[in-house]
């Protein structure tokens, strides 16, 4: 049962690992509490990407926004291999393992709306995200999720975003279709996609208010 148990998370993670498809329509209780246009020295946003997808969704919002632009990088990066890689993500999720980050963030206090952007590991936010927010305070700040998946949603992501920064406000988060890393479908984000994307983002802030109307 342990063996069959093990496989099925496996499964699940390659399933999910690296990014694709919804609409991550889950929202906090409030508005934003920040107008546009937004001060882009208050900026931050910080993004986890394995296969450049959710860099290029990143990019996107730094492209309106501005801001200042963080790729979270670890101490020990996961293996190059995918498989290897899963098993991995399983272990550090069944044991509650928060990788140490190479990344660090200076004067974090600056910031007032601090964008998050990773892709859906096993159905869950992944491990170095989970580090991101145990390891910097965040309080007060307002919080916008992004999100690229590999067709399976954002499954328990949002939540835990929520749970590991409680005195900050989250805002309505984006999603979209990304790689599939398991089927060897890797950068996508070129193109009409890319197009499509930076034309739902843009909807996306304008919703949220955080640009003004063009």
């Amino acid at each position: 049962m342990a063996l069959r148990a093990r496989s099925l998370a496996c499964w699940l993670v390659g399933c999910a690992l690296l990014i694709s498809a919804c609409s991550f329509a889950q929202k906090d209780d409030s508005q934003a509490p920040v107008k546009a246009p937004l001060d882009p020295s208050k900026v931050l946003i910080v993004y986890l990407s394995r296969t450049n997808n959710t860099k290029a969704v990143a990019g996107i919002i730094h492209k309106e926004l501005g801001g200042t632009l963080v790729a979270l990088e670890l101490e020990k990066p996961y293996p190059a291999n995918y498989q290897a890689t899963v098993q991995q993500v399983v272990r550090e999720n069944e044991q509650g393992y928060l990788p140490p980050l190479r990344t660090k963030i200076a004067k974090l206090s600056q910031y007032d709306v601090v964008f998050v952007g990773f892709p859906t590991w096993s159905m869950q936010l992944p491990p170095p995200m989970k580090s991101f927010l145990k390891q910097y305070d965040l309080s007060g700040k307002t919080l916008v999720p992004f999100n690229t998946n590999a067709g399976y949603g954002v499954g328990s992501s949002l939540e835990t975003v929520k749970a590991l920064a409680p005195s900050s406000t989250v805002l309505e988060g984006f999603t979209t279709r990304g790689g599939v890393e398991r089927d060897g479908v890797l950068f996508v984000m070129e193109g009409n996609k890319e197009n499509q994307v930076q034309t739902e983002v843009q909807a996306w802030l304008k919703k949220l208010n955080l640009v003004g109307k063009k």
